[in-house]
């Protein structure tokens, strides 16, 4: 695709910024950057294959639910809720691992959310994956070893903090079938599931294809987290 690989030790630095909220350390993986239209080439190399069927779907087939794969000693979803809230605050002796309240500038929506902990009021935002797990196990997820399709349930880069009506909205839809309410959001939700589906060696369909070019189009170059494709390499995928 002409850009160039490099290999990064670590994606980040642990740690806490200023509002408190926890900054995310990923595993190493190959980084290839992004140049403007590059979407469109990663989203060209994908295969284009029927769905298949969905039998042997179950949500433990992709391993521990929120497991610390980044090894900070926090589950992905606080790490995720702590990465994407503004105002965070913690449960007093979690090591500020357990986020109690926090803003959310919903991505998909544009809602502004006031997320407190608690058994009535924790559904309001919820943890989104990109590219949900019953579409990813229908396009070749099936086919992975059980600790990759364990890290792509967890991959940071797959899982945003969101308005939880919105996400229920969106079920386990494709783009073919669903896209972000607020438009201005799409090249980034495109370009996630773009990374998401080449990183882990997933299939589109032709409608779902169709959906991801038409919202990439003209779309800048820094359309995928952090502006990068991460893919992994054939010591880090199994099948």
């Amino acid at each position: 695709m002409g850009a160039v690989a490099v290999l990064v030790a670590a994606a980040g630095i642990g740690g806490c910024s200023v509002d408190g909220s926890a900054t995310q350390t990923t595993m190493p993986i190959t980084v290839t950057s992004w140049f403007p239209g590059e979407g469109q080439q990663v989203l060209a190399s994908l295969p284009v294959k029927g769905r298949a069927p969905k039998t042997g779907y179950d949500r433990d087939e992709f391993g521990q639910r929120w497991a610390d794969i980044d090894r900070n000693g926090c589950d992905q979803r606080n790490d995720v809720l702590a990465r994407d809230l503004a105002n965070v605050t913690f449960k007093p002796g979690t090591d500020e691992c357990v986020v109690m309240s926090g803003t959310l500038v919903d991505p998909y929506s544009g809602k502004v959310i006031e997320f407190a902990r608690g058994e009535q009021t924790s559904t309001a935002v919820q943890i989104d994956h990109v590219v949900a797990l019953s579409d990813a196990w229908q396009k070749g997820a099936q086919q992975l070893d059980a600790a990759t399709r364990e890290r792509l349930a967890n991959d940071p880069d797959n899982l945003l903090a969101v308005d939880g009506p919105t996400n229920a909205a969106k079920g386990d839809g494709d783009a073919a079938t669903w896209l972000p309410p607020r438009r201005e959001f799409w090249c980034t939700y495109a370009g996630r599931q773009v990374e998401i589906k080449a990183r882990y060696r997933l299939w589109v369909t032709a409608a779902e294809r169709d959906a991801l070019a038409r919202a990439l189009d003209g779309c800048p170059a820094a359309s995928s987290p952090a502006g990068s494709l991460a893919l992994l390499d054939d010591q880090e995928i199994g099948s």
